[in-house]
This record gives C-alpha cells, sequence and structure tokens, in this order.
C-alpha cells in the first residue's frame, strides 16, 4: 500500500508543497526569477527573518519573506503588455554610457515591469513586458518553442539556396543555430536593399544579424513583428497596450493552469 499523510499525499509529495523561493519575488514583480536567485545567493533574502543563501528552498502564502529588510506584496495579477520599441534604445534599466533606455519611455503609470527578452539596440519592434517574472521565464525557455518573427531589410546578393539551407539550422563560430525560415518580400525591394521575412524559434544574441551575415547580407533594418501569439500589428512606434486577460488565458493556457494548480 502506497505511504501517505493523514490528508493522502505521499511524503515526497508533502516534501515539496508549495513553490521554490525564487518564485515569490518574481511573482510579486521584485525581479525575475534568475535575478532573485542572485539576491538570494547574496543573503538578501530571509524567509521568517531567517537570511537565506539558497534558493533549494520551497515556501507557501503562510512565509514572510523580505528583500533587503522589507516584505514583498502579495503577487499581483499577471499581466502583459505589448510595447513597440524605436531603434536606439536599450532594453536594460540602466546603461553606464547614458544610453536612452526603454524603461525611461515607459508611462510613469505603469507599474514595475521586465521584459520578456530583449531586442538589440538597432532592432525594432515587439517587445513583451510583463509584471511576472515567473512568466517571462516561461515565456523564454527554448522548450515552449515560441516563434519570432522579423522583417528584415537587407544589402547584399540573395543566395536562395543559402536561405533554403538555413531550414537545416546552421553552425557559426561554434554556435548552433535551429531552423531559420527566409522568405523574400520581392514586392518591397527598396534600391540596392530587399525585405526578408525571417522565423526563427531560438532568440539568441544577435541571432538574425549574425545568420544574414554567413549568408553574405548586410542588416540595414530590423524589425520584430510577433513573438508566439502576440502581434506587433498596427500599435505605433514607441506605444504600449495592455493584453486583455481573456487573450493571455487563450495564449498561454498551459501556464495559467500550472499557476491555477500551484494556487490551491
Amino acid at each position: 500500500m502506497k505511504n501517505t499523510t493523514e490528508k493522502g499525499e505521499s511524503p515526497k509529495e508533502k516534501q515539496f508543497e508549495g513553490e521554490r523561493i525564487a518564485k515569490a519575488p518574481a511573482r510579486a514583480g521584485v525581479a525575475s526569477r534568475r535575478e532573485a536567485e542572485r539576491m538570494i545567493e547574496l543573503g538578501r533574502v530571509s524567509v521568517d527573518g531567517k537570511k537565506i543563501t539558497s534558493p533549494a528552498l520551497n515556501v507557501t502564502t503562510a512565509n514572510v519573506i523580505t528583500v533587503d529588510g522589507k516584505p514583498i506584496a502579495a503577487a499581483d495579477e499577471t499581466r502583459v503588455w505589448r510595447y513597440h520599441k524605436r531603434a536606439g534604445l536599450l532594453t536594460t534599466n540602466n546603461d553606464p554610457k547614458g544610453r536612452e533606455t526603454i524603461f525611461e519611455k515607459l508611462p510613469p503609470e505603469l507599474p514595475r515591469v521586465i521584459t520578456v527578452g530583449r531586442l538589440d539596440y538597432n532592432t525594432e519592434g515587439l517587445l513583451l513586458l510583463t509584471n511576472d517574472g515567473e512568466l517571462a521565464r516561461h515565456l523564454e525557455l527554448p522548450a515552449n518553442a515560441w516563434l519570432r518573427h522579423y522583417r528584415v531589410r537587407v544589402y547584399g546578393t540573395i543566395n536562395a539556396k543559402k536561405l533554403k539551407e538555413l531550414e537545416n539550422g546552421v553552425v557559426i563560430e561554434g554556435v548552433k543555430y535551429d531552423s531559420v525560415k527566409v522568405e523574400v518580400e520581392t514586392e518591397k525591394e527598396e534600391g540596392a536593399n530587399q525585405w526578408l521575412s525571417v522565423t526563427i524559434k531560438e532568440g539568441k544574441n544577435r541571432e538574425v544579424r549574425k545568420i544574414m551575415e554567413h549568408v553574405g547580407l548586410q542588416v540595414t533594418r530590423l524589425i520584430r513583428v510577433s513573438f508566439g501569439p502576440f502581434q506587433l500589428g498596427k500599435l505605433p512606434r514607441g506605444g504600449i497596450e495592455e493584453v486583455p486577460r481573456r487573450v493571455l488565458r487563450e495564449s498561454l493556457g498551459k501556464f495559467f493552469k500550472k499557476e491555477d494548480k500551484t494556487k490551491k
């Protein structure tokens, strides 16, 4: 017979009640999960008055969690915004060189948000923002294979064979990139420049630029038009718009089912 507790749980299930400590600050919008783990390792997080230095701890809503001596707020309802980033902005909180960041351009009434992944300094288009660090982590996981679609203006001679070969993946300077689909927008020629439609799965650092350079093309403009089910659409440059709760649950059902189960 299976050994259970009086509530019908096995000892192993009882041991892992709740959730990992790093998730709590992430849900409360204090930091991303990775940042929360670093805070823990630096001794900035306490649980029930005791400082911890390892993220290998499970907590529940009954625990009192503080960061730098201040209690974290209860987790807000998960929210997501679509933001149209313009070129010339950094996707970071601050820059030692004094360059502008997206956070300096966001509406002051917006709550603390973090980005889902990043866009390069000179890359434009759709950037997702959320107040839930755990959701950001979920969306960034390669295992979820969210497709990223870009419109790419390139300079150079297009080799159809080389572009087709990208569908099998490619290794550049020792880094393996997954399948890349490229289509030529023949009606969008601009002098010596040509527009391409590029779809990737991973979103590694400067992935599109490096792949285009690999096939002999120079990127002169790069616009992300979609990330998974979320579209840039007609959102104006610099514009921001919240994704309705209903759309979030329809698009991210797997994530919300897991979250609802955790809260029970």
